[in-house]
């Protein structure tokens, strides 16, 4: 099934369940009024989304109405935990190369950070930020949403435990990130608010693709209307179980926990593409000896999609246009 969350003038905003094709939508309110309390009573709550969700594509859902994303905010508005992992491992080796890095992984530890929650940003709204010259990068990733997770839980435990998928855009500003790594604290300004696309979706939306704990579909990237990339997700390195096992070696995971992938990155990355800047500016350095693409400046735009094995989009477009804040 679909799910989405409307704006309501609250912080949580109103939960609907979305038709297949994103055309429709319908109030669920009466079920779990925010996705955060489904995610809490999933086991009682998903019958009864589900049953409604096959209702509304039935043509038989009362009260359902036209669904607009821009009227959206992210599927989970605020999350109590939020962990990005950078499971590309293809990524890092071009970022290595580029400005020869020497930062010891030990083989088969995924790499994870803490991030904030409070603030997740929606589909199509603009994206506020104080200065071209904090380098405005992003980085087009999957994230899944899970239901409580016990310490300790292994790889196949957790995998069960993912009750939603969505796709987002972790914004980064990269002129802070160099001296933020140095403090050897983690990341403040370099990373904002990530934005989400409008709908999250069950596994079963995405069919076969859904194979070995990674989504084997195409991340679809274009920056002002020009093809960007089309990296895909089956070169995950890490699945998102081996992910969430290591996440709760020692410690309990709520429902709610938001985990992203990290940045998508193929090894074929000259016919595909990139999710990222950086990515792309290391490639510039690579082959060029200097990066020649820009970061992002006031104006320009932003649109991550991914489609299903029909050819449909599976969560909607993140479609952002990058503005100034106001002072």
């Amino acid at each position: 099934m679909k799910l989405a969350t409307l704006k309501d003038g609250s912080r949580d905003g109103r939960l609907v369940v979305v038709s297949r094709d994103l055309t429709h939508s319908v109030d669920a309110s009466a079920i779990a009024p925010t996705m955060q309390l489904a995610l809490e009573s999933w086991e009682e709550c998903a019958p009864a989304l589900e049953q409604l969700y096959q209702d509304l594509n039935g043509g038989g859902a009362e009260g359902s109405f036209a669904f607009d994303p821009t009227q959206a905010v992210a599927p989970l508005p605020r999350a109590y935990q939020f962990i990005d992992a950078s499971a590309f491992l293809n990524h890092g080796e071009i970022m290595g190369q580029a400005f020869n890095l020497t930062v010891q992984v030990p083989e088969g530890v995924p790499i994870l950070i803490q991030r904030q929650g409070d603030d997740f940003r929606g589909p199509c709204d603009d994206y506020a930020f104080p200065s071209e010259g904090d380098n405005c990068d992003f980085e087009g990733e999957l994230a899944v949403i899970t239901g409580a997770i016990p310490m300790g839980a292994n790889p196949e435990q957790c995998e069960a435990s993912i009750r939603l998928f969505t796709l987002f855009n972790d914004v980064s500003m990269r002129s802070h990130l160099s001296r933020e790594l140095e403090m050897g604290f983690g990341f403040i300004q370099a990373k904002p608010a990530a934005v989400f696309a409008p709908v999250a979706v069950t596994s079963d939306e995405l069919g076969s693709a859904w194979d070995d704990g990674r989504v084997a579909l195409d991340l679809r990237v274009s920056r002002n209307g020009e093809w960007f990339g089309h990296p895909n997700g089956r070169e995950m390195d890490f699945s998102f179980g081996e992910l969430l096992s290591h996440l709760a070696y020692n410690r309990n995971l709520g429902p709610g926990t938001v985990l992203g992938s990290g940045t998508f990155s193929n090894r074929d990355f000259r016919s595909v593409g990139s999710s990222c800047l950086a990515e792309r500016r290391a490639l510039d350095i690579i082959e060029f000896g200097e990066a020649h693409t820009p970061f992002i400046s006031f104006g320009e735009n932003l649109r991550f999609e991914m489609l299903d094995e029909e050819g449909q989009s599976l969560f909607g477009a993140i479609d952002n246009r990058y503005v100034a804040a106001q002072e």
